[in-house]
This record gives C-alpha cells, sequence and structure tokens, in this order.
C-alpha cells in the first residue's frame, strides 16, 4: 500500500502543475508580459494561455519517447529518475526569471508526465496482481483527480494572494517528496534488459493501438471541451457569481475522483462493456448539461457527474492499450496520457471556435457531445476488428 500511496503523491503533483496554471493565467501574464497587459490583458492571458499548450506538447512528446528508451531500465529506479526530472524542472517554473524561460520551463516539465503515469501504472499493476491490473492504474491516477479537488484550488489561491511562483515552489516540495517515498517504498521491479526505443516504437505497427489511442483522444475530448469552459457556463449563462466557479470545479474533480476509483474496479470486471458503456454515459451526461444549464443547481449536479462518467474511462482505456499492446506494455502505458493531452487540446479549441462563432457558452457541452459519440464509434469499430481477427484465427 505504501508504494501506491508512493506513486500517488507524484500523480497529485502532476494534477497540480498541470491545472493550477489555469487559474493563475492573469498573475502571470501580468507578472511575466506587463508590456502586453498594459495594452491589452485578454492579449496577456492569450499569450500566457501558450504555456498551457507548451505542457500539453511536452506530454505528447515524451510520453512515448522517454517510456521506450527506460524500458530496458528497472522500474523503480526509473520512477525515482521521472520524479527527480519533475521536482527540478517545476523548480526552474519557480526560479524562471522571464517568460520564455517559465515556457521552456513548462515544456520541460510535461516531458516526464506520460511516462511517469504509463510506467507507474505498469508497478502497480505488479503489485497488486493478476486481475486487478485497472485497480492499480485507477490507483495511480487518483492522485491527479484529487489535485482537482483540493491541490488546484489551494494552489490557485496561494498563487493569487502571495504571487503565482509559490504554487510551483509547492509543487516542486510535492515533487521532491514523491522522489524520496518511491526510493524508500516501491519495491525493485525489474525492467526488460531486450527492450530498446526502436523496438518499443514497433507499437505503432499494431492498428488496435491507434484506435485504442483515437477512442483516449477523441472520446475524452468531450470532457476537455466542457472543462476549460465551466467558468463561462456558470457567469454567463447560469447567471452565478465568480465565487460560484471553483465550487463547481471541486464537483467536477470529486467527480473524477470517484469515478476514477469506480472505473478501476468496472474495468477489471468488464472492460469492453464499461468502455462503450462509459462513452455512452458521457454523451448522454453532456447532453443533459447542455439543455439543463440555465439553473445552476442542475449545471453543478451534471458538472459533478460530468467529471464522474470521463474519470471512468481514465483507467479503462489505459488498460485497453496494455490489452492490445501485446509486449510494448511501457510505451503503451504511457501513450494514453498522449492521447488524453491531444483529446485536452481538441476539446478546448472545437469547443472555443463554437463560442467563436456565435453559438454560445453551451455549445460545448454540443460539442463535447458529438466527441464522446466519435469516441464510440470507434471503439466500436476497436471491438468488431477484433472480433473478425479472433473468427479468422478460429478458422
Amino acid at each position: 500500500m505504501w508504494a501506491l500511496l508512493s506513486l500517488a503523491v507524484g500523480s497529485f503533483g502532476i494534477g497540480m502543475t498541470e491545472f493550477v496554471v489555469m487559474g493563475l493565467l492573469p498573475n502571470i501574464a501580468a507578472d511575466l508580459l506587463p508590456v502586453v497587459w498594459a495594452s491589452s490583458s485578454e492579449d496577456a492571458i492569450a499569450q500566457a494561455g501558450w504555456l498551457i499548450t507548451l505542457y500539453a506538447l511536452g506530454v505528447v512528446v515524451g510520453a512515448p519517447t522517454i517510456a521506450g528508451a527506460v524500458a530496458k531500465y528497472p522500474r523503480h529506479r526509473v520512477m525515482i529518475g521521472l520524479a527527480l526530472a519533475l521536482t527540478v524542472f517545476n523548480a526552474l517554473t519557480f526560479l524562471a526569471p522571464t517568460f520564455e524561460w517559465v515556457a521552456l520551463s513548462r515544456f520541460l516539465a510535461g516531458l516526464p508526465h506520460g511516462a511517469y503515469f504509463g510506467i507507474g501504472a505498469l508497478v502497480a499493476a505488479e503489485v497488486l496482481g493478476p486481475g486487478q491490473r485497472a485497480k492499480g492504474v485507477a490507483f495511480v491516477l487518483t492522485g491527479l483527480t484529487i489535485a482537482n479537488v483540493v491541490g488546484v484550488p489551494l494552489g490557485t489561491y496561494l498563487g493569487q494572494q502571495v504571487g503565482w511562483r509559490a504554487a510551483f515552489m509547492v509543487v516542486a516540495g510535492i515533487f521532491a517528496a514523491a522522489t524520496v517515498l518511491i526510493a524508500f517504498f516501491v519495491p525493485e521491479h525489474p525492467g526488460d534488459p531486450g527492450r530498446t526505443l526502436r523496438a518499443e516504437l514497433k507499437v505503432f505497427r499494431i492498428g488496435q493501438v491507434w484506435l485504442a489511442l483515437a477512442v483516449g483522444a477523441i472520446g475524452f475530448g468531450g470532457f476537455f471541451a466542457v472543462y476549460t469552459y465551466v467558468a463561462p457556463m456558470v457567469t454567463e449563462v447560469a447567471g452565478s457569481p465568480e465565487w460560484v466557479v471553483p465550487i463547481v470545479l471541486i464537483l467536477m474533480g470529486l467527480g473524477m475522483t470517484i469515478g476514477n476509483l469506480v472505473g478501476g474496479h468496472l474495468a477489471d470486471v468488464d472492460l469492453k462493456r464499461t468502455l462503450v458503456g462509459g462513452l455512452v454515459a458521457l454523451a448522454l451526461v453532456l447532453a443533459l448539461l447542455a439543455v439543463t444549464s440555465h439553473w445552476i443547481w442542475a449545471l453543478a449536479f451534471f458538472v459533478f457527474l460530468t467529471g464522474f462518467t470521463s474519470s471512468v474511462l481514465s483507467p479503462t482505456i489505459q488498460t485497453r492499450l496494455m490489452d492490445v499492446a501485446e509486449d510494448n506494455q511501457s510505451i503503451a502505458a504511457a501513450l494514453n496520457h498522449s492521447a488524453l493531452n491531444i483529446g485536452n487540446s481538441l476539446g478546448a479549441f472545437l469547443g472555443g471556435v463554437a463560442i467563436a462563432v456565435g453559438w454560445g457558452f453551451v455549445a460545448p457541452a454540443w460539442v463535447g457531445v458529438a466527441l464522446a459519440l466519435g469516441g464510440l464509434g470507434l471503439a466500436f469499430a476497436s471491438l468488431a476488428a477484433e472480433r473478425a481477427r479472433g473468427v479468422v484465427l478460429s478458422n
């Protein structure tokens, strides 16, 4: 249990460093882009938004390359190295003197993200044993979901009161603690000495891997289409004051935490039904959110369910990737986070386009419905191809 808790501390730090930037963008923009801020605060915030994009880009690039490159090394030592790298790169964000240096530090901080979750999921699965892989994946992800309930709101408040750098000082401290805990409590887990980056990259030759990644990027993009624009939905659609926004976000975080644990259990029972059922449920919840969002209590309830249903999918999709990746486990487990960050960018972009063309702040929820249904179609295609291949092989 201590091994899993140690890994979860690191995932808590990742959840905090990834999402706390969103709440502190105005503070970062005013501090690092004073000339632009003096001319237009909106332009300064938009420019500071590149920090979110660069972090996501780091995740997309780093997940397959790092996980593939370190597959041959003992996993517990790799986890120590990844936690240490996260400590250093977040400390760099805290110390960076200019916007350009902060931007570089955010890209670097994103690089170990996917490998940490991917290899950590493999370690957790081995700790819990056969038949409980998805529970292990979910336990490691629990730190990330709890970060959305506790870490992000507190980090945002601290950054607003003391200065945005303070939030990253705390994040660096969390990763330093995770490094020590992993070194003490995560048992030895041998790597595969015969694996190389070139061998791991063969995972991209497997069609089912591409389908599973597409399910994650498109289907989970429905969640990010709503997550990105929750604040204007609360204030502009439901007509609630700004202080309600953090409460609604905490409800989403609670839904994510519970859904992640439930998803880990359900995926171990029946992964394929959980995958299909989760996507159906996400599309339905987002549609109900869209039609009831003018009432704040309904909006808050369906935001909670959005967090819940999306997080049921997270360990499910990651376990599905591990199932179809054959012997390329390290890179497959990490690739899930590349897919989710592509979904982050896709959902936010399409939701923004829908708002920009004049469809209103409810439009991102309908975009989310379309993306969830797109993911469902891809899931059906993946399962159908798998059944067809099974029939051919049996003949």
